[in-house]
């Protein structure tokens, strides 16, 4: 439900944005850079708000002995987020590259179809780095 709270301003503003760069132009480009940068800001406000959560000094001896007991529990947010970064950028890196490839794939294989193992070997390569992503993910999760 939280999410769908803090998701629900971003979208409205991505759908107007959208809208009034079909009208005004460069204009609305400015407005849109604003609107960016304003949702940047609040994101990192979040994001420092909650890394630095509960770090009053009566809590403190209290959250030592709990990380003690569970493990590593401020170390378990870090391994998580480094894993879904991992896993967000391979697959952004490898949805670009095979767009790319795929496109010169294609493109070769229409004035020489016996291009077509080399081709495929080129894009499967490319999608390799989303399968990296996952395991550098797996791995860090093991770690959490």
């Amino acid at each position: 439900m939280t999410t769908w709270f803090l998701a629900l301003p971003v979208l409205v503003a991505a759908f107007a944005a959208i809208h009034q760069l079909r009208r005004r132009g460069r204009t609305a480009l400015r407005i849109l850079l604003g609107l960016d940068a304003a949702v940047f800001v609040a994101a990192f406000v979040v994001l420092v708000a909650t890394a630095t959560a509960g770090t009053g000094a009566a809590e403190a001896s209290t959250a030592v002995s709990v990380a003690q007991e569970s493990g590593s529990g401020s170390a378990s947010w870090a391994a998580l987020l480094g894993a879904a970064i991992a896993v967000a950028g391979s697959s952004i890196g490898a949805a670009i590259a095979v767009a790319y490839t795929g496109s010169a794939a294609l493109a070769a294989m229409s004035e020489r179809p016996e291009l077509f193992g080399r081709a495929m070997v080129i894009v499967g390569l490319a999608e390799g780095i989303a399968i990296y992503g996952l395991i550098v993910a797996i791995i860090l999760i093991g770690r959490a």
